[in-house]
């Protein structure tokens, strides 16, 4: 089997997928830039296995994916459609030589547009918050949560990631609240590590205003669960629609993500909180939304459980969502147990299993109002 890498040379992804491959007794992988990719390298041939690995963490192969003369400033969230965009032509290119890809692109298409993903997801069952219909603007945002008589959303960037531009936005007798990871400046927005709360209308409606012009996700705000004097969620990370390790991020706030300053909780206490039938009920959810992208190796789901336990919903899946550095499962971190689904045939079987490569043209948007919840049996 010869592995090539498609992802930023010295990134701890592709350093962290090297181990694995090589622990496994396999040869090294070749790594193709991402760079060079957007720049009209070769791509792999039909005799090689490709990993698509993220583009991100790098201010070059930003400003090549958004087709930009400048690269963005340090945390600028700039150029976000651009930036999908350009991910898509570059899978093109990757896909171009005929390689067997890890990651299908059409599934990659959908996974890093939140709008799609969630349709995808609720056409299939898969317990998802109720989102409002499209909305282009903070206007918009209160009339559509009016007439849902939401009080409570996440604003989502269409094609953002790690909460970058994020809103949680709450709203009662005529007062807002926003948390968000967005520093508004007077020449833009840039991602901040520190979530900020706003409380001016005004100012919540410019930050929503900017972001909306590449394009909105609104989601109904569901009640977590929670231990201790944190709410919690789930990074579940499934190898071959099988999952195969989560980790518990534990926040005080409502953005969970542990690269925000929040904590790796126990694992174990959140399972017995759970019980063993909703624990059960919420993995079987994890396989249904694996098979939602039949033709890819590895998604990462974040799942939240909601107050009392027994109903679960997912939140977000995505792309390049395995990076979980020291969980390990049978002693095997999310790159072995990768690797090790390539050698033992689990990959080919999922593939074999999946059939003819299928589109989501025909995926409708759920309603507004509706939720598709999970309960636990």
């Amino acid at each position: 089997m010869r592995l090539t890498v498609v992802g930023n040379p010295g990134n701890r992804r592709v350093a962290l997928f090297t181990r694995a491959v090589l622990a496994a007794g396999l040869p090294r992988p070749q790594v193709l830039p991402w760079a060079d990719v957007l720049t009209g390298a070769a791509s792999p041939g039909a005799d090689a296995v490709v990993r698509i690995d993220s583009p991100g963490e790098d201010a070059e192969v930003d400003r090549l994916l958004r087709r930009s003369a400048s690269p963005a400033r340090h945390g600028e969230l700039v150029g976000l459609a651009d930036t999908y965009a350009g991910l898509l032509r570059g899978l093109d290119r990757v896909a171009a030589g005929g390689a067997e890809l890890l990651n299908d692109p059409a599934d990659v298409a959908v996974l890093c547009d939140k709008r799609r993903c969630h349709a995808r997801l609720s056409a299939a069952g898969v317990p998802v918050p109720a989102a409002l219909p499209p909305v282009h603007g903070w206007a918009q945002l209160r009339s559509a949560m009016a007439a849902a008589r939401w009080s409570r959303v996440f604003v989502k960037p269409a094609h953002g990631s790690s909460a970058a531009g994020v809103v949680a936005l709450a709203v009662a007798r005529g007062r807002v609240q926003a948390v968000t990871t967005v520093e508004a400046t007077p020449d833009g927005l840039f991602n901040s590590l520190r979530p900020r709360r706003y409380t001016d209308e005004a100012e919540v409606a410019a930050i929503v205003d900017r972001i909306a012009a590449d394009g909105l996700h609104v989601e109904r705000w569901l009640p977590k669960a929670g231990l201790g004097d944190r709410v919690v969620d789930l990074r579940v990370v499934a190898v071959a629609g099988r999952p195969t390790h989560a980790v518990v991020r534990a926040a005080r706030g409502p953005l969970t993500n542990l690269h925000l300053g929040n904590a790796r909780g126990d694992l174990a206490e959140l399972r017995a909180a759970a019980g063993p039938a909703a624990w059960a009920a919420a993995m079987e959810t994890c396989e249904r939304v694996a098979r939602c992208f039949p033709r890819t190796l590895q998604v990462g789901i974040d799942l939240m459980f909601l107050l009392g336990w027994r109903r679960h919903a997912v939140a977000e899946v995505n792309a390049f969502g395995d990076l979980l550095p020291g969980v390990l499962a049978d002693g095997r971190d999310t790159y072995a147990e990768q690797v090790r689904a390539l050698t033992d045939g689990r990959w080919t079987r999922w593939l074999s299993a999946a059939g003819p490569s299928r589109g989501d043209a025909a995926v409708r948007e759920p309603s507004a109002g509706r939720e598709v919840l999970a309960c636990a049996v």
